[in-house]
């Protein structure tokens, strides 16, 4: 998606460099990566969640996604160190401007009661987590073909030093959040 990229060099570098007056460009925060993450708990008990969520995945991103392991065993879980949890893809470069595009554009508006994202998921070191509690917001997945409506995580990995400079650089980049 090279209109993302050169909407963010031609209008947003600009914007971010009056704001907070970089000495270098180097300096301007941008986004790094974008890590999509679905943590199963069912997995323990049924194994095919996993290859139904892991092709769900595959379709989002356009890659092949990572099983994730635990790494530690919890009795009380029925859970061993090991035992395949999850699954996660890291999207960098066209694809993580393709999937930023719309997730911003096409799925959050599809939220229902959709007000904006909070503006305070910020971590203290410039990255952003959005929580989505339905997986079929995405028009690549298909309803009448999912068994089970799945949650996910998604992590924007930016450069920014500080959260505001993140906010502000999300915010630019057509984030919608919370007035």
């Amino acid at each position: 998606m090279a209109a993302l990229r050169d909407r963010f060099n031609e209008e947003v570098v600009p914007q971010l460099q009056e704001k907070y007056l970089y000495k270098s460009p180097m300096q301007i925060p941008r986004l790094k990566k974008i890590i999509l993450n679905m943590g199963l708990g069912e997995a323990i008990q049924n194994a095919k969640i996993l290859d139904s969520a892991s092709a769900e995945l595959s379709q989002l991103s356009g890659q092949k996604p990572v099983i994730t392991r635990a790494r530690t065993s919890i009795a009380a879980f029925k859970l061993r160190k090991g035992m395949p949890i999850g699954c996660m893809v890291t999207l960098r470069g066209d694809r993580m401007y393709e999937f930023f595009d719309k997730l911003v554009n096409v799925a959050l508006p599809r939220v229902r009661d959709f007000r904006g994202v909070s503006a305070k998921a910020l971590d203290g070191r410039g990255n952003y987590t959005l929580g989505i509690k339905e997986h079929i917001i995405f028009p690549e997945i298909d309803y009448d073909k999912i068994d089970k409506i799945k949650g996910m995580n998604i992590t924007m990995v930016t450069t920014a030093g500080t959260d505001d400079e993140a906010r502000t650089l999300l915010a630019l980049m057509g984030m919608p959040f919370r007035k």
